[in-house]
């Protein structure tokens, strides 16, 4: 395991550590709502706090961008932090959730790591090394055809993406063998990396959400897209996740892919 994978793995799992310390009075937490069902909790910067302080004690020079304290110092190397993705999840002692740190390094994604506390799985990949659950090596689905395929997404959480959202919803609903939407984008990354699913999209998230997730997939042999064909699927965060065999068929089911205004 590479030196950078070691510390990201080393606070993924203490800020795990002190999430389930609060698990089992989660109901009790005192919340702030950031916007229409998006939530956070003290839990959320604890956590957060625990990984920057990793990090910064073993690297103090690198970068930081996480989703409760935002951007920390300018370097080539950019830690992208989510210390609770599936905060709601959380909130309602629903144990789907996890800890999820990307690596970037001079502008280019290399390392990904993701920590799911209540099961303790550990998804770790770094560019060119392949994936791994629990030190086991990872390889995404071998489903041959998108009728057959479990496909995950994540509902928006803007009211204003909805309308976009619906019609790509019916159509992979009435394709496949089944859509999960489990509340933690991070770990339904993993899962496709896993091959426990087929495939994934959703729209809008942010770069913490699936910049370990993106490492995992390619690194298990998937694929990821930009949801509209652009290049960069972490600036716009319209993200689509598959196997080789399987993206093109999904991306036939998105009706309408690029908005109205590029067209």
């Amino acid at each position: 395991m590479q030196p950078l994978v070691n510390i990201a793995v080393m606070a993924a799992r203490s800020a795990g550590n002190f999430i389930m310390r609060h698990y089992d009075r989660a109901d009790q937490l005192q919340v702030e709502r950031k916007s229409r069902n998006d939530f956070v909790s003290m839990v959320d910067r604890g956590a957060e706090a625990e990984i920057i302080r990793t990090i910064h004690k073993n690297y103090p020079d690198h970068a930081i961008l996480a989703e409760e304290s935002g951007e920390h110092g300018k370097n080539d190397v950019v830690w992208i932090i989510d210390p609770l993705d599936g905060t709601t999840n959380f909130l309602h002692r629903l144990p789907h959730f996890a800890v999820s740190i990307g690596i970037q390094v001079r502008g280019r994604l290399e390392h990904g790591v993701i920590y799911a506390p209540c099961t303790q799985d550990l998804y770790c990949a770094s560019r060119g090394d392949g994936a791994t659950l629990n030190n086991r090596k990872l390889r995404v689905s071998g489903c041959k055809e998108i009728g057959s395929a479990l496909i995950g997404t994540g509902v928006p959480l803007r009211e204003e993406h909805l309308d976009r959202y619906m019609p790509m919803m019916r159509n992979v609903a009435a394709n496949t063998a089944g859509v999960r939407r489990a509340g933690a984008a991070a770990l339904d990354l993993a899962y496709v990396a896993a091959g426990r699913l087929d495939g994934f999209w959703e729209l809008n998230l942010n770069p913490w959400d699936i910049a370990a997730g993106i490492v995992l997939v390619q690194e298990a042999g998937g694929v990821v897209r930009e949801l509209d064909g652009g290049d960069d699927v972490l600036a716009t965060g319209n993200i689509v996740a598959s196997t080789t065999k399987l993206m093109a068929d999904l991306e036939n089911l998105f009706p309408q892919r690029r908005p109205a205004a590029d067209a």
